[in-house]
């Protein structure tokens, strides 16, 4: 029986991570991002320690027709997926009308267009065969708007709304679709988001730990996964009764950096 996991910004953090664990539990898997090295890298470490196939398809899913063309190979190579992890994603500190808007667009396109893309190609064909996991890496950020990331925490809004309705629709055609929103995680982002310095970036989980938690609330059918329960019970009960303009000032001065 098949057990292949496409996972997406498989080259790096917790899309390495979700690699290595669903290998671990003997599945096979479709690693996908723009660094081919690295990705065969890990081809070769999860087929040496696990046993398992792994198939690389280097590609820039931000980039115009992106998802489209690793969905067409994924077919051409005769592959079925059952679980599909959209992982991929970034962001980027700063004032919106400070930052190129070329970055704010890729930003869109690869965390929302691409997700969306592969979500309803790969979907469809779960809701084919009956059945299907589907796991979308949100945040934490997207319970709330974000001043200096503002396209961010917009991206991750729309994913995690986006994931709730697609669980809601496919759930009872034998598929599911469960948001990971985890909080601060110390990978790259940080560093490619320009955001150390901050306090918010401090004291972050481990890619591992999260991927762990997000790849089991996935096989359980969970909708919403926050790995942090004092993160959970913010957005959950505290954050949507504090007033608007707190909010804002609030996230704001956690993504400002420092000055001495």
């Amino acid at each position: 029986m098949s057990n292949t996991a496409l996972i997406t910004g498989a080259s790096s953090g917790i899309g390495m991570e979700f690699a290595r664990v669903h290998a671990g539990k003997g599945g096979d898997v479709i690693l996908t991002a723009r660094r081919a090295d690295t990705l065969e890298a890990l081809k070769a470490e999860l087929e040496t320690e696990h046993g398992i196939k792994a198939h690389v398809f280097a590609h820039d899913l931000a980039s115009a027709g992106g998802a489209d063309a690793l969905y067409q190979d994924i077919k051409s190579a005769g592959l079925e997926v059952n679980v599909l992890i959209n992982n991929a994603g970034f962001g980027g500190i700063g004032a919106h009308v400070d930052r190129p808007l070329d970055n704010e667009q890729e930003m869109i396109d690869l965390n929302i267009k691409a997700l969306v893309t592969l979500t309803h190609k790969i979907a469809a064909d779960m809701v084919a065969l009956g059945k299907g996991k589907i796991l979308n890496v949100g945040s934490t950020a997207g319970f709330m708007p974000g001043p200096q990331q503002a396209v961010y925490f917009a991206t991750k809004a729309f994913v995690n709304s986006f994931s709730q309705a697609i669980d809601q629709e496919l759930r009872s055609k034998g598929v599911t679709c469960t948001v990971l929103a985890p909080g601060y995680v110390e990978t790259e982002f940080a560093a490619r988001s320009k955001m150390e310095g901050t306090p918010l970036a401090k004291n972050g989980a481990t890619a591992r730990s999260v991927a762990v938690y997000g790849y089991n609330a996935m096989r359980a059918g969970e909708l919403v996964a926050v790995n942090d329960p004092k993160l959970r019970f913010g957005v959950n009960w505290l954050i949507p009764l504090l007033p608007r303009r707190l909010v804002l000032k609030m996230t704001q001065k956690m993504q400002t950096p420092k000055t001495n």
